[in-house]
């Protein structure tokens, strides 16, 4: 397929870097790295684990504005 597209500074970048290395063609280096990419794409992402720490502080977020007082200062407003 023949197609026009526009690359941005640093994927022209990495593709004059593979073209270089590879000794290949500009249609080559992009499909390579299209293919890097798609097939990093395939692997499982990673589960997301929220990290918490103690601080000593509760609050009790039922009453808003005194949570945001307590939290910012009553001078915040």
């Amino acid at each position: 397929m023949r197609t026009t597209i526009t690359l941005a500074p640093d994927v022209t970048a990495a593709v004059e870097r593979v073209r270089q290395e590879r000794q290949v063609g500009v249609s080559t280096a992009v499909n390579d790295l299209v293919r890097a990419g798609l097939a990093r794409s395939d692997s499982k992402p990673r589960t997301f684990v929220q990290r918490t720490s103690p601080m000593g502080l509760r609050i009790d977020v039922a009453d808003i504005p005194k949570a945001l007082e307590l939290l910012d200062g009553p001078d915040a407003r």
